[in-house]
């Protein structure tokens, strides 16, 4: 469905935007892939790898997503839209409160604006584990955007532009992620851990692309697709990274959780079941047709999607052979 389209990635610089871009061009033929960020520096090493001279469908904007202007200019032919920019750091959140804000949500707010005014057919926004339950900014701001996005389909009115939202878990060696950490402290000898008790979900790079890039094909606006992804251990990660290390307990940090949710127990009586992932149905009464579209098998009325109660585990063993062959992005 890409093929002859022009797709823009917000935040296309970030690990998201360098994978989706590498599978894009290698699965289909846009017409225009247009990468969105505001940092000129990342935008010129990206364009490195992905030149508009072998890639000619490749365009590079320099805008912020606060910038509804450039977003306005940005949007002009644009089919399909990922919104992956964010401040995603939680302690940066937690001290720039105001700009978490500004660009978490009021972002989201200008991207279903212009994306209407624009006439874009399909928006999907990256979510988190983090927007369920939340207990820290980034949290609860990611959790103000997936509203955001699910109520844009009301905006939208009898226009045909439809939006969805995709949540998955930690990525194997994103930015930020614990695993560039490890292979720092791995030269000490001792790896910090703040919780032995601590369980996350996790998938790889290419598996997140992957599953937003099919939800353009499933999506029928106002859903929020979860993927099924197994959960592992912070203390086997730790091993299988530096099994000769010592593992020293710091104490959870602030706004942390011990376990992630990526389902809610509230959030359960709209969720239906997929082969590989569940979708949350919209469970406004202005959205009834949409919900009745999405279709699946409703999971239990007590059912919650939690890392610690998670039926697929990656063992020891699996950590150490996806560990061996990751490419760390830095």
């Amino acid at each position: 469905m890409f093929n002859g389209k022009t797709i823009l990635i917000t935040g296309g610089t970030g690990s998201f935007g360098h994978k989706c871009t590498e599978m894009i061009l290698k699965n289909y033929s846009p017409k225009r892939l247009i990468i969105y960020s505001r940092d000129e520096y990342k935008q010129y090493e990206m364009s490195r790898r992905f030149s508009d001279k072998e890639f000619p469908c490749m365009r590079y904007f320099i805008g912020d997503v606060r910038d509804k202007e450039r977003l306005c200019r940005a949007f002009r032919g644009v089919d399909f839209v990922i919104h992956a920019a964010a401040m995603k750091q939680v302690p940066a959140s937690e001290y720039n409160p105001f700009e978490a804000i500004k660009t978490n949500v009021l972002g989201a707010q200008n991207i279903i604006n212009t994306a209407i005014d624009a006439g874009v057919k399909k928006v999907i926004a990256l979510s988190t584990d983090k927007a369920v339950s939340p207990v820290n900014l980034y949290g609860a701001t990611k959790l103000c955007s997936d509203k955001l996005f699910v109520a844009g389909n009301l905006y939208a009115g009898s226009g045909d532009t439809k939006f969805s939202v995709v949540r998955y878990g930690n990525v194997v060696g994103s930015r930020g992620s614990v695993i560039p950490l490890f292979l720092k402290q791995r030269e000490t000898g001792t790896l910090t851990i703040t919780d032995p008790r601590m369980t996350r979900f996790w998938t790889t790079l290419e598996d997140a692309v992957q599953f937003v890039l099919d939800g353009f094909e499933r999506m029928v606006g106002g859903e929020i697709f979860v993927q099924k992804i197994p959960s592992m251990k912070i203390t086997d990660l730790a091993k299988a990274m530096g099994p000769e290390c010592e593992q020293k307990v710091i104490g959870i940090r602030p706004g942390e959780k011990l376990h992630e949710m990526m389902i809610s127990i509230d959030d359960a009586r709209n969720t239906s079941e997929f082969d590989g992932y569940y979708v949350i149905k919209p469970d406004t009464g202005f959205m009834t047709k949409q919900a009745d579209m999405i279709g699946g098998e409703p999971v239990a009325e007590d059912f919650v999607y939690t890392s610690d109660s998670n039926v697929d585990w990656v063992d020891e063993e699996g950590l150490i052979e996806m560990v061996s062959t990751l490419k760390i992005d830095k």
